[in-house]
Protein backbone atom coordinates (compact mmCIF):
# COMPACT_ATOMS: atom_id res chain seq x y z
CA UNK A 1 0.00 0.00 0.00
CA UNK A 2 2.84 2.35 0.89
CA UNK A 3 4.63 1.63 -2.39
CA UNK A 4 1.45 2.41 -4.35
CA UNK A 5 1.01 5.67 -2.45
CA UNK A 6 4.66 6.61 -3.05
CA UNK A 7 4.38 5.79 -6.78
CA UNK A 8 1.22 7.83 -6.98
CA UNK A 9 2.98 10.79 -5.35
CA UNK A 10 5.91 10.49 -7.79
CA UNK A 11 3.54 10.36 -10.77
CA UNK A 12 1.70 13.39 -9.42
CA UNK A 13 4.97 15.27 -8.97
CA UNK A 14 6.02 14.40 -12.53
CA UNK A 15 2.70 15.71 -13.88
CA UNK A 16 3.10 18.89 -11.81
CA UNK A 17 6.67 19.41 -13.06
CA UNK A 18 5.53 18.89 -16.66
CA UNK A 19 2.63 21.32 -16.19
CA UNK A 20 4.97 23.95 -14.66
CA UNK A 21 7.42 23.47 -17.55
CA UNK A 22 4.63 23.89 -20.11
CA UNK A 23 3.32 26.98 -18.31
CA UNK A 24 6.80 28.52 -18.23
CA UNK A 25 7.23 27.78 -21.93
CA UNK A 26 3.84 29.32 -22.68
CA UNK A 27 4.70 32.33 -20.53
CA UNK A 28 7.90 32.88 -22.55
CA UNK A 29 5.92 32.59 -25.78
CA UNK A 30 3.30 34.99 -24.46
CA UNK A 31 5.95 37.53 -23.48
CA UNK A 32 7.44 37.32 -26.95
CA UNK A 33 4.00 37.78 -28.46
CA UNK A 34 3.31 40.79 -26.25
CA UNK A 35 6.54 42.32 -27.50
CA UNK A 36 5.10 42.05 -30.98
CA UNK A 37 7.68 39.65 -32.36
CA UNK A 38 7.20 36.16 -33.71
CA UNK A 39 7.56 33.36 -31.19
CA UNK A 40 8.63 30.49 -33.40
CA UNK A 41 7.70 30.48 -37.05
CA UNK A 42 6.06 33.64 -38.42
CA UNK A 43 2.68 31.88 -38.61
CA UNK A 44 2.29 31.71 -34.82
CA UNK A 45 -0.83 33.45 -33.47
CA UNK A 46 0.13 36.91 -32.35
CA UNK A 47 2.54 37.41 -35.15
CA UNK A 48 1.45 40.07 -37.58
CA UNK A 49 3.80 38.83 -40.28
CA UNK A 50 1.86 37.60 -43.26
CA UNK A 51 2.53 38.17 -46.92
CA UNK A 52 -0.64 40.27 -47.30
CA UNK A 53 0.28 42.60 -44.43
CA UNK A 54 -2.83 41.44 -42.57
CA UNK A 55 -2.47 39.77 -39.17
CA UNK A 56 -2.48 35.99 -39.17
CA UNK A 57 -4.90 35.97 -36.24
CA UNK A 58 -8.63 36.74 -36.17
CA UNK A 59 -8.77 38.18 -32.65
CA UNK A 60 -6.16 39.38 -30.18
CA UNK A 61 -6.96 38.74 -26.52
CA UNK A 62 -5.47 41.05 -23.90
CA UNK A 63 -5.27 39.21 -20.59
CA UNK A 64 -3.76 39.65 -17.14
CA UNK A 65 -1.09 36.96 -16.84
CA UNK A 66 -0.84 37.62 -13.09
CA UNK A 67 -4.49 36.65 -12.50
CA UNK A 68 -4.70 32.97 -11.55
CA UNK A 69 -8.39 32.57 -12.46
CA UNK A 70 -7.91 34.43 -15.74
CA UNK A 71 -5.01 32.15 -16.61
CA UNK A 72 -7.18 29.04 -16.32
CA UNK A 73 -9.41 30.37 -19.06
CA UNK A 74 -6.48 31.61 -21.14
CA UNK A 75 -4.79 28.20 -20.92
CA UNK A 76 -8.01 26.46 -22.01
CA UNK A 77 -8.33 28.82 -24.97
CA UNK A 78 -4.66 28.31 -25.86
CA UNK A 79 -5.10 24.53 -25.87
CA UNK A 80 -8.19 24.75 -28.06
CA UNK A 81 -6.52 27.23 -30.45
CA UNK A 82 -3.24 25.30 -30.63
CA UNK A 83 -2.05 24.94 -34.22
CA UNK A 84 -4.83 27.16 -35.58
CA UNK A 85 -3.47 30.60 -34.74
CA UNK A 86 -6.87 32.29 -34.70
CA UNK A 87 -6.23 33.96 -31.34
CA UNK A 88 -3.21 36.11 -30.49
CA UNK A 89 -2.63 36.09 -26.72
CA UNK A 90 -1.12 39.25 -25.22
CA UNK A 91 -0.16 39.39 -21.53
CA UNK A 92 -0.74 42.94 -20.34
CA UNK A 93 1.35 42.20 -17.21
CA UNK A 94 4.43 41.62 -19.34
CA UNK A 95 7.04 44.36 -18.98
CA UNK A 96 7.10 44.46 -22.80
CA UNK A 97 3.38 45.23 -23.13
CA UNK A 98 2.88 48.10 -25.57
CA UNK A 99 -0.42 50.00 -25.86
CA UNK A 100 0.69 51.21 -29.31
CA UNK A 101 0.72 47.62 -30.60
CA UNK A 102 -2.61 46.85 -28.96
CA UNK A 103 -5.22 49.33 -30.11
CA UNK A 104 -3.95 52.10 -27.81
CA UNK A 105 -5.31 50.21 -24.77
CA UNK A 106 -3.31 51.21 -21.72
CA UNK A 107 -2.33 48.81 -18.95
CA UNK A 108 -4.82 50.52 -16.63
CA UNK A 109 -7.69 50.23 -19.14
CA UNK A 110 -6.87 46.57 -19.76
CA UNK A 111 -6.75 45.89 -16.01
CA UNK A 112 -10.19 47.43 -15.49
CA UNK A 113 -11.98 45.07 -17.91
CA UNK A 114 -11.24 42.53 -20.61
CA UNK A 115 -10.40 43.81 -24.09
CA UNK A 116 -9.78 42.18 -27.43
CA UNK A 117 -8.88 43.53 -30.84
CA UNK A 118 -10.27 42.09 -34.03
CA UNK A 119 -8.07 41.76 -37.11
CA UNK A 120 -9.71 44.86 -38.63
CA UNK A 121 -8.62 46.91 -35.57
CA UNK A 122 -12.03 47.10 -33.87
CA UNK A 123 -11.68 47.00 -30.07
CA UNK A 124 -14.27 44.98 -28.18
CA UNK A 125 -14.83 44.63 -24.43
CA UNK A 126 -16.71 42.70 -21.79
CA UNK A 127 -18.91 39.69 -22.62
CA UNK A 128 -18.53 40.27 -26.36
CA UNK A 129 -14.84 39.36 -25.94
CA UNK A 130 -15.70 36.00 -24.39
CA UNK A 131 -18.35 35.32 -27.04
CA UNK A 132 -15.89 36.00 -29.88
CA UNK A 133 -13.06 34.00 -28.27
CA UNK A 134 -15.31 31.01 -27.66
CA UNK A 135 -16.59 31.19 -31.23
CA UNK A 136 -12.99 31.02 -32.48
CA UNK A 137 -12.30 27.80 -30.56
CA UNK A 138 -15.54 26.03 -31.47
CA UNK A 139 -17.41 26.77 -28.23
CA UNK A 140 -19.63 29.55 -29.54
CA UNK A 141 -22.71 27.86 -28.14
CA UNK A 142 -21.54 28.70 -24.57
CA UNK A 143 -22.06 32.45 -25.06
CA UNK A 144 -24.54 32.33 -27.98
CA UNK A 145 -27.42 33.46 -25.77
CA UNK A 146 -25.57 36.75 -25.16
CA UNK A 147 -26.24 37.72 -28.80
CA UNK A 148 -29.65 38.71 -27.46
CA UNK A 149 -29.17 42.37 -26.43
CA UNK A 150 -31.17 42.03 -23.20
CA UNK A 151 -29.19 38.96 -22.13
CA UNK A 152 -25.93 40.65 -23.15
CA UNK A 153 -26.76 43.70 -21.02
CA UNK A 154 -27.53 41.49 -18.02
CA UNK A 155 -24.35 39.43 -18.58
CA UNK A 156 -22.31 42.66 -18.81
CA UNK A 157 -23.72 43.81 -15.46
CA UNK A 158 -22.62 40.53 -13.89
CA UNK A 159 -19.22 40.89 -15.58
CA UNK A 160 -18.94 44.46 -14.20
CA UNK A 161 -19.11 43.05 -10.67
CA UNK A 162 -16.41 40.47 -11.48
CA UNK A 163 -14.20 43.11 -13.12
CA UNK A 164 -14.57 45.41 -10.12
CA UNK A 165 -13.69 42.75 -7.53
CA UNK A 166 -11.43 40.29 -9.39
CA UNK A 167 -8.21 41.58 -7.82
CA UNK A 168 -9.31 41.10 -4.19
CA UNK A 169 -11.13 37.86 -5.08
CA UNK A 170 -7.86 36.45 -6.43
CA UNK A 171 -5.87 37.69 -3.42
CA UNK A 172 -4.21 40.61 -5.15
CA UNK A 173 -3.91 44.23 -4.03
CA UNK A 174 -6.17 47.03 -5.20
CA UNK A 175 -5.73 48.33 -8.77
CA UNK A 176 -4.17 51.56 -7.47
CA UNK A 177 -1.39 49.52 -5.79
CA UNK A 178 -0.87 47.42 -8.93
CA UNK A 179 -0.63 50.59 -11.05
CA UNK A 180 1.89 52.11 -8.62
CA UNK A 181 4.00 48.94 -8.80
CA UNK A 182 3.79 48.97 -12.61
CA UNK A 183 5.05 52.57 -12.68
CA UNK A 184 7.88 51.67 -10.30
CA UNK A 185 8.82 48.73 -12.55
CA UNK A 186 8.82 51.00 -15.60
CA UNK A 187 11.02 53.52 -13.81
CA UNK A 188 13.60 50.88 -12.85
CA UNK A 189 16.73 51.78 -14.79
CA UNK A 190 18.87 48.79 -13.89
CA UNK A 191 17.11 46.46 -16.31
CA UNK A 192 16.13 44.01 -13.57
CA UNK A 193 12.88 42.16 -14.00
CA UNK A 194 9.97 43.33 -11.93
CA UNK A 195 7.03 41.19 -10.78
CA UNK A 196 3.71 42.83 -10.18
CA UNK A 197 1.61 41.90 -7.14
Amino acid sequence: MRAAFSASRCAGAARTNLRVGVQRSQARQLSARAAGGPVAPPTVAGSDNSSSGQPSWTIKMLYDGDCPLCMREVEMLMRRDEGKGRIAFVDIASPDYSPEQNGGITFEQAMERIHAIEADGRVITDVEVFRRLYEEVGLGWVYAITKNKTVEQLANKVYDVWAKYRLPITGRPDLAVVLQEKKACGAAKDGSSCELP
